[in-house]
């Protein structure tokens, strides 16, 4: 087994991965109080987290991603953390517990799967939710997750290559200032719509997706400014991110976050601009 389409328990590996960036605070608090080391918890994490255990390399992965998406939960710094960071950590064990467990479930007895997923049931029920729910401009937001892959490939795509200049020349045209605010107006409706957590995983997804490896061995090219890569992926985290939260932007901070992606977003909004989320229309 090399890969998660293989994993005979792929259904529930995805469900919990939905679920984890769409806890909120009081989910936090739930699974730090039903949360006990127990040691029939401890072999069974032990076992799952062995080098033999199914894709354990991206269960790592995933435990990574997850110190990502609390950063500012467990560091406890800015304002609209309410949960004690201690609190968060101790949850956080629950998450990744739950994580071992659904990778790790071809190997684990019954009892042990129980045991490291019973946390996680107590307060997240079974559901057919299989990706995190993105909101109204979802279908945008994977539009350019998708589109990602292209970019990384430019060494042999025509295509990619294209997009990749017209999000570099965007990056390079626009008016820093406006753009540095319009990310902070974003990230505030973020935290107003509770999508705070969502947000970095989004932005995570989009790191991950530019930086994969060309599949026929190509190197990157040298003749590219190594600025142009860190220009893209800022300006595609930004657009994914707005979009995440448009129901709370106004339609101009939307628009100069979304435009230097649109290279990357289905002709339809292209032709019409990004903002299309907005209760009035």
């Amino acid at each position: 087994m090399t890969t998660l389409e293989e994993h005979p328990n792929r259904l529930e590996i995805l469900e919990v991965l939905a679920q984890l960036a769409m806890l909120a605070d009081n989910d936090l608090e739930r699974l730090a109080d039903v949360f006990r080391n127990t040691p029939s918890r401890r072999e069974a994490r032990d076992l799952a987290l062995s080098p033999d255990s199914p894709l354990v390399v991206e269960v790592l992965s995933v435990f990574g991603a997850i110190s990502t998406i609390f950063a500012d939960d467990l560091a406890g710094e800015e304002d609209f953390i309410s949960v004690d960071p201690a609190i968060t950590a101790h949850a956080l064990k629950a998450v990744r517990d739950a994580v071992a467990a659904a990778y790790a479930r071809p190997i684990l007895s019954r009892a042990q799967h129980r045991a490291l997923m019973a946390p996680w049931r107590a307060v997240c029920a079974p559901t057919a939710q299989t990706e995190p729910d993105l909101g109204p401009a979802d279908a945008e937001i994977r539009s350019i997750l998708s589109g990602l892959p292209r970019l990384a490939y430019r060494c042999h795509d025509a295509r990619g290559r294209e997009a990749f200049a017209d999000i570099v020349e965007a990056a390079q045209t626009l008016d820093q200032d406006e753009h540095a605010a319009a990310v902070q107006t974003a990230l505030q409706a973020s935290v107003l719509l509770g999508r705070r957590r969502l947000w970095t995983l989004v932005r995570c997804n989009v790191a991950e997706r530019l930086a994969r490896r060309c599949p026929l061995g190509h190197l990157r090219r040298w003749d590219e400014n190594p600025d142009d890569e860190r220009r893209v992926l800022q300006m595609c985290g930004d657009a994914a991110g707005a979009l995440l939260v448009s129901p709370a932007l106004d339609p101009l901070t939307e628009l100069v976050l979304v435009t230097p992606a649109l290279p990357l977003l289905p002709v339809p909004a292209r032709a019409t601009g990004p903002c299309q989320h907005h209760g009035n229309g």
